[in-house]
């Protein structure tokens, strides 16, 4: 089963539906597809889709999950990161409304570089991710929390 969650943004970001949706009419992807849309309104007939959820059912569909497609949001992809799981992240963008800037492609490409995730901006890099997917060995996720503590600490002591 594939997971996608486009989080609680208070911005549609149904580019990511749609490209989800062509790549299975496409048959790139043949797995169960349920997705947590938010404020995203979508209908499709190849995927569940549901806006909210509690965290209980989440956390569920996120340990069911065989990928987790989500956007670049650092909750969603340590989320899937803690669990083991593998991860594509597609950025929210400014330019289509979806953001209010394009952080979350940073975000995803610190990702990327540290071999964690597959990074998707445009359709045929969701596509690529896709194929990718399945032989990609992603790195163990170590946290940053214990080198943030330590530097509010300084900052604080100062």
């Amino acid at each position: 089963m594939i997971f996608v969650t486009l989080g609680t943004q208070d911005k549609p970001f149904t580019r990511l539906l749609k490209a989800v949706d062509k790549c299975i009419e496409e048959g790139i992807i043949k797995d169960k597809v349920i997705v947590q849309a938010g404020c995203t309104k979508y209908h499709s007939d190849n995927m569940i889709i549901f806006d909210l959820c509690s965290m209980d059912e989440f956390d569920n569909y996120l340990d069911d999950c065989d990928l987790l497609i989500t956007h670049g949001g650092v909750g969603s992809i340590v989320g899937g990161l803690n669990r083991k799981k593998k991860v594509i992240a597609v950025p929210r963008l400014a330019r289509y409304g979806e953001h209010v800037n394009d952080h979350q492609k940073q975000i995803i490409n610190n990702f990327v570089e540290e071999g964690y995730i597959l990074g998707a901006s445009t359709y045929n890099e969701l596509v690529e991710a896709l194929k990718n997917v399945k032989k990609f060995e992603p790195n163990k996720y170590k946290s940053n929390n214990a080198k943030m503590v330590s530097l509010v600490e300084k900052l604080i002591d100062e």
